[in-house]
């Protein structure tokens, strides 16, 4: 099939003033929304930056840290059983709260279980494939939680509170993913000081995270079920398997259906690389160039906390703003050219200044890609039959960067040094820019901005 000539550009939408953008994060639903963005963002770092911070205190080579990005896998393969929860209830659970409510509170509670187990391991004292073991509950726990806050979230909100509910469940999630590292690193090093022991004030400080679940649960607890998804299941007849196979198979089929189908799939897993590259190894980083971990902890704390929730709500603006191809555009080029922030520090050396304004670009800029991606994300899914399918393909995709591409990134690191690895960090951005300029070309967002 040939390209067609690139289509007439689309209607510029209506102008949004600030005060009508931050009057619909008062909504009830979106406030919700934000809260269930809090409790999905706070078991990824667990598994992963907190996780990687300690393995390197804990003097493991910065190989074995890069394959602790092997973590994220249920975050890859989580399509898998995604059906699962849009075509079945869970016993008693759903009967009482609902299809999502229900998978929702199973989830979580699972995940407390998983976060007290990661933190009982220690990767000083026993081999590193037991807290690896422990990690990959926590996160197959928390690729269960994310389909349903995913589902949750695009069901429950209308059209015109879907930014402010992107927005808001963005930025909440990056600012629990802040509390899971710096404000965990931070009570870790103050236990610590206390008189306590290395191993054990670990393990407090996992217990503490594993209690701010609680926050999701009451949530749940609270929130209504979305309308659509009571909708579907007083529809859903049939024996379990066959709503499985049938939701499997629908999920799927609508995604094949679009037009240049493999080609958006490829943006979906490009898209977030350039950050998933760099970040696997910031913690080692700051750490080899002379930071302790309650420095990073307050800079990223008070600093990076300002960024975040900045950047996400600029990225709910230039959503709202801006079509949808747009915000891509600007939300891709900023998230790449935020590594040269990390450049410049790794020449500069230990400078508290230096990692305040590395910390700013880094969590600015990507919140605001962050926030775009997933307004495209949930573009792209329609039907409440497969919402949570169809959802869960396209962020494990996501994942792939994050997971397996970025496995290697110790390997890179540790051959070009520090400055140049963070360019190449900035550079791997390109081939999703080119693929964001050939689905603009062919129309692709036309469609979904209707």
């Amino acid at each position: 099939m040939t390209t067609p000539d690139a289509p007439s550009a689309p209607a510029s939408p209506p102008s949004i003033s600030w005060r009508e953008s931050l009057t619909v994060y008062l909504q009830p639903r979106v406030l919700i929304v934000m809260l269930l963005g809090f409790s999905s963002g706070l078991p990824l770092a667990l598994s992963g930056s907190t996780l990687r911070f300690w393995l390197r205190e804990s003097h493991i080579d910065l190989e074995t840290i890069g394959l602790f990005a092997l973590v994220g896998t249920p975050y890859t393969i989580k399509f898998l059983w995604a059906p699962l929860v849009d075509a079945l209830n869970v016993p008693f659970l759903s009967k009482a709260l609902g299809r999502r409510r229900g998978w929702l509170i199973l989830s979580q509670f699972l995940l407390v279980a998983a976060i007290f187990l990661l933190g009982f391991c220690n990767p000083g004292t026993t081999p590193w494939y037991v807290p690896f073991g422990a990690a990959l509950l926590v996160a197959t726990a928390s690729a269960t939680q994310d389909i349903v806050v995913d589902a949750f979230r695009i069901e429950s909100l209308p059209k015109d509170e879907q930014a402010a509910g992107m927005a808001s469940y963005v930025a909440a999630y990056r600012i629990s993913t802040l509390v899971s590292t710096a404000g965990a690193l931070y009570l870790i090093d103050t236990i610590e000081n206390s008189g306590l022991a290395r191993g054990d004030a670990w393990k407090f400080g996992y217990a503490a995270m594993a209690a701010l679940i609680v926050i999701g649960i009451v949530t749940a607890l609270f929130a209504a079920e979305p309308d659509q998804s009571r909708m579907v299941a007083e529809k859903s007849t049939g024996h379990p398997l066959q709503r499985v196979l049938a939701t499997t198979k629908a999920a799927f089929l609508d995604f094949l259906t679009l037009d240049a189908a493999v080609v958006l799939l490829l943006f979906v897993i490009l898209f977030k690389f350039t950050d998933a590259f760099a970040g696997i190894m910031t913690e080692a980083f700051v750490i080899d160039i002379g930071f302790s971990k309650v420095d990073y902890a307050a800079i990223v704390k008070v600093v990076g906390l300002v960024a975040t929730l900045a950047g996400g709500f600029a990225g709910g603006f230039v959503a709202r703003r801006y079509s949808l191809v747009t915000s891509l555009w600007i939300g891709g080029v900023l998230q790449a050219v935020a590594n040269l922030s990390f450049s410049w520090l790794a020449l500069l050396g230990a400078n508290k200044w230096g990692l305040a304004l590395a910390i700013t670009a880094e969590n600015f800029t990507s919140a605001i890609g962050t926030v775009i991606f997933v307004a495209y994300l949930s573009a792209l899914c329609r039907n409440p039959l497969h919402t949570a399918t169809q959802y869960a393909l396209l962020t494990a995709l996501a994942a792939v960067g994050r997971t397996y591409l970025s496995a290697g990134a110790g390997y890179v690191a540790k051959a070009t040094g520090w400055p140049l690895f963070f360019v190449i960090c900035m550079l791997v951005a390109i081939p999703s820019l080119l693929l964001l300029a050939w689905l603009q070309r062919r129309g692709h967002f036309e469609a979904l901005d209707r």
